[in-house]
Formats: structure tokens, C-alpha cells, sequence
């Protein structure tokens, strides 16, 4: 019996078992709760094993300058995707002061630098927060050092790809609620197994990623669990580069040849389903408090 990360109900309901082909090619299972709809990884790596999982020179967002085709690209599409997430985050809104979680080596942060905004970050990773220090002037915060932020410090909290790798939801849903003004703006990013490309793909689609990947969320799922913090849904937002990454990498465990063609073409289709169906590879939630 496996029980709910997040609202504790036990469950034996098995949704999946999936590799890790990105990095050990350890199988992991995949649980969904009956209560809540959170599917959900197991066995959840220990905090001072998990980092193993992330040590890989493809891991692009904690590097900066990669060499080869691959992060070339990568970075091309980085720069015009950044500026859809400024927009995305930002939208109408007068300047004022915004949290990056999981910010990486501090590229969204310095786009909304060069916006006008007051920036802080929340990082993990010591190679990431050290290259973000050479580039934004300061060096980010570690997740530990949460609470030396005052509270609703915060017009704008972003989570680009982050809360799917959290450990503790309860505290960190907590704690966006405390750090966020009445009124701010919370923005997250999250995979979506209820697109295309996931049902094509199955237990090789990329973006399962575990163990980094420790949660797992539905749309309804993120609205049951935020509603709950009491944040008001806005709308979602898509992010159509994705799907094509993440169908490359899927092609590379399926061990086909041409995967970047392949996958070109799977993210493609991905994109025009979602089109009609709304179900893109990624998607943008935006709530206010």
C-alpha cells in the first residue's frame, strides 16, 4: 500500500511503471490516488540521493554554453521561449516584484530584470546557483532558506517545470500562499499526460522523467489541490516548443533511428490535436490569490 504525497490516502492503484532511460535505466512505479488524482512516483528517492539523478551534461537548464547540435538548438529555442514566458507571467501588469522557483542559471530571471522587476530565485542545485550569481548579481536561495523571506513579499511566484519535482507539496503549497500578495499572480508549468504525444509515446514519453520527476499532475488534479490553498483559477497557457523535445528525447529510448525527425513530426501532430483538444505536451496554469 503506497500512500498520497499529498492529501495521505493510501492506494494500491498502479498507473504505470516507467525507466529511467534519460540517465540509470532504474524501473520506478507510477501511483494514482482515488481520492485527489495525483499519480505520483515510487520509490521516492531520499533528499541527499536524489541529486544523483540530476548529475548529466544533458541536463541543459544547469549549464550554460553546452557544446553540440542538440543544446545549439536547445538554446535558440530557450531565447524565443523566454520572452512567451515573460509574457505569459507578466501579461498587463505594472511592474513590481517577482520569485522564480527553481530558476535554474537565471534566465528567466534576467529577462524580467531587463523588464524592471525586482527578482529573487529559489535554486537547488550549487552549479546552477553558481552560474545565476555571475549573471543576476546575487546568488539564489536555497529551497531550505524559505522562510527568511517575509511574507506576501510577492506580486508574480513562478515554477517553470518545478513543482513536479518537489518533494514536500504541503509545505511548498504553503508557502506560495504565504509569500504571494493578496492579489499576486502564480504562475506554474507542468507536463501533461492527458496530451498526444504522452498517449503516443506511453511509458517512454520523456516527461514522465522519474525519479526527478516525483509528481505528476492532471488538470483537474492542480485545480483540486490550489483551489484548496485558496488560489482562483485563471486560465492555462501553452508552451508548443515542448512537445517537440520531449518527442526527440522519445524517440531516442525508443532506440529509433532519424529522432529528431521523428520527433519533429510527433510534435507537430501533438500541436494541431491539442489545437482543438487544449491537451498541449505543456501547459501554463495562472492563478491568482
Amino acid at each position: 500500500m503506497n500512500t498520497c504525497p499529498w492529501c495521505g490516502k493510501p492506494t494500491n492503484h498502479l498507473f504505470m511503471k516507467v525507466k529511467d532511460y534519460f540517465l540509470t535505466q532504474e524501473e520506478f512505479e507510477l501511483y494514482q490516488c482515488d481520492q485527489c488524482g495525483l499519480v505520483f512516483t515510487e520509490p521516492r528517492p531520499a533528499p541527499d540521493v536524489i541529486g544523483n539523478y540530476y548529475k548529466s551534461d544533458k541536463y541543459y537548464s544547469h549549464q550554460q554554453n553546452a557544446i553540440g547540435f542538440i543544446p545549439r538548438i536547445y538554446e535558440l529555442v530557450k531565447i524565443v521561449n523566454l520572452k512567451r514566458k515573460a509574457n505569459i507571467a507578466l501579461d498587463v501588469l505594472p511592474k513590481g516584484r517577482l520569485l522564480d522557483i527553481g530558476c535554474g542559471v537565471g534566465d528567466f530571471l534576467l529577462q524580467i530584470k531587463k523588464l524592471g522587476w525586482d527578482i529573487m530565485g529559489v535554486e537547488p542545485s550549487e552549479q546552477a546557483r553558481t552560474i545565476a550569481e555571475s549573471r543576476l548579481g546575487f546568488k539564489p536561495l536555497l529551497p531550505s532558506e524559505y522562510s527568511s523571506l517575509p511574507d506576501q513579499s510577492f506580486d508574480v511566484i513562478t515554477m517553470w517545470h518545478v513543482l513536479e519535482h518537489v518533494d514536500d507539496l504541503k509545505f511548498q503549497t504553503k508557502e506560495l500562499k504565504r509569500l504571494l500578495k493578496p492579489g499576486g499572480r502564480l504562475i506554474i508549468a507542468l507536463p501533461n499526460y492527458q496530451s498526444f504525444d504522452c498517449q503516443y509515446y506511453n511509458d517512454k514519453w520523456a516527461a514522465w522523467d522519474v525519479p526527478r520527476h516525483l509528481n505528476h499532475f492532471s488538470c483537474d488534479c492542480l485545480q483540486g489541490i490550489l483551489n484548496s490553498k485558496d488560489f482562483k483559477y485563471i486560465d492555462n497557457q501553452r508552451l508548443v516548443w515542448d512537445s517537440y523535445y520531449i518527442s526527440y528525447l522519445s524517440e531516442q529510448y525508443l532506440g529509433h533511428r532519424l529522432p529528431l525527425i521523428r520527433g519533429l513530426w510527433t510534435g507537430l501532430k501533438s500541436n494541431c490535436k491539442a489545437l482543438h483538444s487544449g491537451m498541449y505536451s505543456s501547459l501554463v496554469y495562472r492563478y491568482e490569490k
